[in-house]
């Protein structure tokens, strides 16, 4: 009965560890997660009361696909303010989260055959979409976790189409330079490929270097604004999930050039139409927050950083990359994996040490990195304590 395109799906590794997760919480197992990428913050309450004021003046009707028209103008308000980029309503789609937005983007762009360049480690669900839209993935390992200029002349051929870009990254919260960014623009342009920049966790970005270090805070730079050539190639994805804090209220959207948004638009009208009425009239006032807001919180998951740093340079035989962004630390467990033959790569790795310590993180092989696991500090100083004294003793056993 099954379809031989849907035969090719794999199960998200994070929603299935995320179920799991939960599954044992809920028979009274002492789980520590430090797995799902969601933000444990509350909310502004002025996000709530636009909620509910939605839902009691009755806002509860369907709405335009590409999504209500002053939220659009908002999103537009947004690009400008935040990000120097200048679109007009009609560059704008409104879905349900940045993922909708993504495989929206990938089914309207790709035909049979066309390239996408993927930078591994990638987004678990980059490479499912590609495929779904019957495009090929051609993945491209990175000495620097990040895709160099070189990297991509290297991987060009005359198939390829899409760059796909993930800045600040999941999994490894890494940033890209403005310069790193300006050689990449150079080539796509020279070469007319697309690109899809995914920035849904633009808002969370860091220092640098460690505290007192001198090192320069990161900046969040989107391709999109570094000229109008680059911008005319390059579809913009957001949401409100990791920056406001609503994963569950499912809504993202796009940005790109009007006739691809048209596209997806209509792919849209005949998969899920408009977005929850609701959701939109909270994003609208989600976009009207203050930057002091967003200041608090950054802060708070900047000093979780530094916490979760600290424990993990106290465990031998691993190592990782400071991240920059986000609220993930992409870790290498090469060298555990050789001291120990019987824990064969970053899944057997995983279910060790949550059967042993009660300890959730995720493999780094749907990344595209078998030997690496990703931890996340989006969760309580308590949490990460706990979490880091288990994740030693399990390494100190093995």
């Amino acid at each position: 009965m099954i379809s031989k395109r849907a035969k090719k799906i794999k199960p998200s590794a994070t929603l299935s560890l995320g179920a799991k997760i939960k599954e044992l919480k809920k028979r009274g197992e002492d789980v520590v997660s430090l797995a799902t990428g969601e933000p444990d913050f509350a909310i502004p309450e002025s996000i709530k009361q636009a909620a509910a004021a939605a839902a009691k003046e009755g806002f509860t009707k369907y709405e335009p696909t590409a999504g209500i028209p002053e939220l659009r103008e908002a999103i537009c308000g947004k690009f400008r303010r935040d990000n120097n980029l200048e679109y007009t309503p009609e560059n704008i789609l409104v879905s349900n989260g940045g993922k909708q937005s993504l495989y929206n983007l990938f089914q309207v762009l790709l035909d049979p055959g066309d390239e996408v360049i993927v930078p591994v480690p990638f987004w678990v669900s980059y490479a499912e979409m590609i495929g779904l839209a019957e495009g090929k993935a051609v993945y491209v390992k990175t000495e620097s976790l990040k895709i160099t200029a070189k990297d991509l002349k290297k991987a060009l051929t005359p198939k390829t189409k899409i760059l796909s870009l993930n800045s600040p990254s999941n999994p490894t919260g890494l940033v890209y330079t403005r310069q790193e960014l300006e050689a990449l623009a150079e080539i796509c342009v020279k070469n007319n490929i697309i690109v899809l920049s995914d920035e849904v966790y633009e808002k969370m970005v860091y220092p640098a270097g460690e505290p007192g270090s001198g090192v320069y805070d990161v900046e969040h730079v989107s391709i999109a604004s570094l000229g109008r050539k680059i911008k005319n190639l390059t579809f913009v994805v957001n949401s409100f999930s990791k920056n406001f804090g609503l994963p569950g209220w499912r809504i993202g959207y796009c940005a790109g050039p009007a006739d691809a948004i048209k596209a997806a638009t209509s792919l849209q009208d005949h998969s899920t139409s408009g977005v929850n009425s609701i959701a939109q009239r909270a994003a609208l006032a989600a976009l009207s927050e203050s930057d002091d807001w967003f200041s608090d919180v950054v802060k708070e998951y900047g000093k979780r950083r530094d916490f979760m740093a600290q424990g993990l340079k106290a465990i031998n035989g691993i190592s990782f990359q400071m991240p920059q962004g986000a609220f993930y630390f992409f870790v290498d467990i090469s060298k555990l994996l050789q001291k120990n033959p019987a824990i064969k790569d970053a899944v057997s790795f995983c279910e060790a040490l949550l059967e042993k310590q009660r300890v959730a993180v995720v493999p780094g092989n749907d990344f595209g990195a078998a030997d690496h696991v990703r931890l996340s500090f989006a969760t309580n100083m308590e949490e990460i304590e706990k979490g880091m004294a288990r994740l030693k003793e399990f390494v100190n056993e093995m």
